[in-house]
């Protein structure tokens, strides 16, 4: 089922210097740590002046939209999806 949310959220990531690429690997919601095992898509929007980077990510159990507000430097949760249809 997928939910539409806009919930902070906490995640960790790794930058590759020689590629310039930034991953996200894990994020913590609710009290829970979920590993990141696939990255989709990887966009970039504007909002005014501000840029966002969206990551569509899954974990083992849960998929995620993931967004990175650079003017502020956070994170949110935009979409959770557990696999099972609505």
């Amino acid at each position: 089922m997928i939910q539409k949310i806009q919930a902070p959220i906490s995640v960790a990531l790794v930058f590759n210097h020689k590629t310039r690429e930034v991953k996200p690997v894990k994020v913590l919601w609710e009290g829970r740590l979920y590993r990141i095992t696939r990255i989709g898509l990887h966009h970039t929007v504007r909002q005014g002046r501000t840029l966002l980077h969206v990551f569509s990510v899954e974990s083992e159990s849960l998929f995620f939209r993931l967004v990175l507000n650079t003017e502020l430097l956070s994170w949110t949760v935009e979409e959770i999806a557990d696999g099972e249809s609505n």
